[in-house]
């Protein structure tokens, strides 16, 4: 208890104190999932409405790929990326290890099939004749992508906060591509690590309350902007 004790109080002196370091970290922490959450965002629900509306071979392949991809350990995407950068990999000559880049990289493919997913579902929770009834009044098929996409906006920005959730929390993969350098790649997440590993626990946790405090507030303005929308549906 006295350890619980003492990470409350050290976390809220860190947090009224405006301490350099801590602010530093936590910048770079929202800097890199926030980075990974737009990237994911930007290819998961293109992704998913393909997938809701379009009929090919190997649909249902991809399908399962994306749901067994929800629970990929994040240790298995941190290996295919730092092979991929590695100065020996295919994009090694891009001299991205160890660079927050290469963590954005990596939380971005691990959040990439939480959106997807969760977008996937969205869309085909929707009523299948609301699409022909759109093109039978004369909208345009992105005119029909775009309403469908509004009329799903709930559950997407669902997505977005359960991909941002799955991006900020990730230790594994950012430790082995990021590389937890202080002043460069060092996250919330990696500290945290690195501080019970020294058996500074009160440290520790007084970063994983910073941690959840911010990942509470992004959560926050974001469920205020789905309850603002359903207000308005």
């Amino acid at each position: 208890m006295e350890t619980i004790a003492q990470g409350v109080r050290e976390a809220w002196h860190l947090i009224l104190s405006l301490d350099p370091q801590v602010r530093e970290i936590a910048g770079l922490t929202l800097f890199v999932s926030g980075s990974a959450t737009v990237l994911s965002v930007v290819l998961g629900v293109p992704l998913a409405t393909l997938l809701a509306m379009g009929r090919f071979p190997g649909r249902t392949l991809l399908v399962s790929l994306i749901n067994v991809g929800m629970g990929l350990p994040p240790v298995l995407v941190g290996l295919v990326v730092a092979l991929l950068l590695w100065r020996s990999g295919p994009l090694g000559a891009l001299g991205l290890m160890y660079t927050p880049a290469a963590m954005i990289l990596a939380q971005a493919l691990i959040a990439l099939p939480i959106v997807t997913g969760f977008s996937l579902a969205a869309l085909q929770q929707l009523d299948p004749r609301l699409r022909w009834q759109l093109l039978g009044l004369g909208a345009s098929h992105w005119q029909a992508v775009l309403a469908l996409l509004w009329e799903a906006r709930l559950p997407l920005l669902a997505a977005v906060m359960a991909g941002f959730g799955g991006a900020i929390s990730e230790v594994g993969a950012s430790m082995m591509v990021g590389g937890n350098v202080a002043h460069q790649t060092r996250v919330l997440t990696t500290a945290i690590v690195l501080e019970t590993s020294r058996g500074q626990f009160g440290l520790a946790l007084a970063l994983g309350i910073v941690l959840f405090l911010l990942a509470w507030l992004v959560t926050l303005v974001l469920t205020s902007l789905q309850q603002r929308a359903r207000r308005l549906k």
